[in-house]
């Protein structure tokens, strides 16, 4: 049986990769592909990479257009999502790559976007721990809530490496819930393809620069969300972003401190615990850490960890590419959930290099 899937928001970064992972997807069959402002162009001349659809004609972002699929991707800006999903059919399965679906708490959602909150979504980040809870299977998984859903919210880019990153401490209880940093390095496409005089090649080329300084990013209250939700108590963390001179990946390096009596032994352990068998998440040797090269167009995340006995912290480091795991990797991966499909269909599980 053919699934049909849609695809807004097709002539950006998020809709691009989306578009590649399911042109290679053995179950689906690509629908509608739509935007705005590009509506009538050939997506050959916005996506140049995508040559098995080149041909095809991008139509407005309309409901109408986006009807009659099984699945429709919403690969929006942030705000404009909740009004197109309103008016699909409660059976089709809607997969939200913004934000409008992520928060669980509508002050926090007013606080960072100044709109009304629209609701909450099934969390569309698999390996995430529920708590630290374990079942007869092991680990409760957030993959679980995936099951059968028919909205999903994919989380954001820097969300995803940084709760990847510490919820094995938070869930196993190892980890104390203030004085948490996290800072984040991403490549300029997570940034979006509108032009920027800050994205400018020669702005980028050869420098870095902090930004959204001050616990001002939008993503700072989804990590906190993730984190209290496996703690079991109010998780507060400092936040920094920063943009790399490269196009893809994101390198984030997060630390917190232990609780009394825990070593390197305990951490390491539940690391290795809460991600055996997971396909895409890699705990990585003993002494080797991750580079943003190992997971580039692949839905992998590298993770490794280190205690710092003098200071009393764990530091975590972990890569993901932006556009796949931390978007539409993670999109199709909770399809694949969601319809009953094998969970790594139509996924990379190696990246390029060099």
């Amino acid at each position: 049986m053919t699934i049909t899937a849609a695809v807004s928001g097709a002539s950006g970064y998020a809709g691009g990769e989306v578009l590649r992972l399911l042109a290679n997807h053995p179950e689906i069959e690509i629908g509608a592909i739509t935007a705005h402002s590009s509506a009538g162009s050939r997506l050959g001349a916005l996506q140049p990479h995508l040559l098995s659809l080149a041909d095809r004609e991008i139509v407005e972002t309309t409901a109408e257009n986006l009807a009659g699929h099984d699945v429709v991707f919403l690969a929006l800006p942030h705000g404009a999502s909740a009004a197109v999903a309103a008016q699909l059919p409660a059976e089709t399965l809607v997969i939200d790559a913004g934000a409008d679906h992520r928060l669980e708490d509508p002050e926090a959602w007013f606080r960072f976007y100044r709109s009304e909150h629209a609701g909450t979504w099934p969390y569309g980040l698999p390996e995430l721990l529920l708590g630290g809870l374990s079942g007869a299977g092991g680990p409760r998984k957030q993959r679980e809530k995936l099951v059968g859903a028919r909205r999903i919210a994919v989380p954001g880019c820097y969300p995803t490496s940084a709760l990847l990153a510490l919820v094995p401490g938070f869930a196993a209880g190892l980890l104390e819930p203030q004085d948490v940093v996290i800072v984040s390095a991403s490549g300029t496409s997570g940034a979006g393809k509108s032009v920027k005089p800050h994205l400018l090649g020669s702005e980028v080329m050869g420098s870095m620069s902090p930004y959204g300084v001050g616990g001002g990013h939008r993503h700072t209250p989804e990590i906190e969300q993730g984190l209290s939700n496996a703690a079991g108590e109010a998780v507060k963390i400092s936040f920094t972003p920063t943009l790399a001179p490269m196009s893809r990946g994101i390198l984030t390096t997060a630390t917190a401190r232990v609780k009394p009596g825990t070593g390197i032994a305990e951490l390491r352990n539940a690391w290795e615990a809460a991600y055996a068998g997971e396909q895409f998440i890699h705990v990585l040797p003993e002494g080797q850490w991750p580079a943003t090269q190992m997971v580039v167009g692949s839905n992998n995340a590298a993770i490794q960890l280190a205690f710092d006995e003098h200071a009393g912290r764990v530091i975590v480091s972990s890569v993901i590419d932006n556009l796949t795991k931390g978007t539409a990797g993670g999109a199709v991966q909770s399809m694949n959930i969601a319809l009953g499909l094998p969970e790594g269909a139509g996924l990379a599980q190696l990246g390029v290099a060099p």
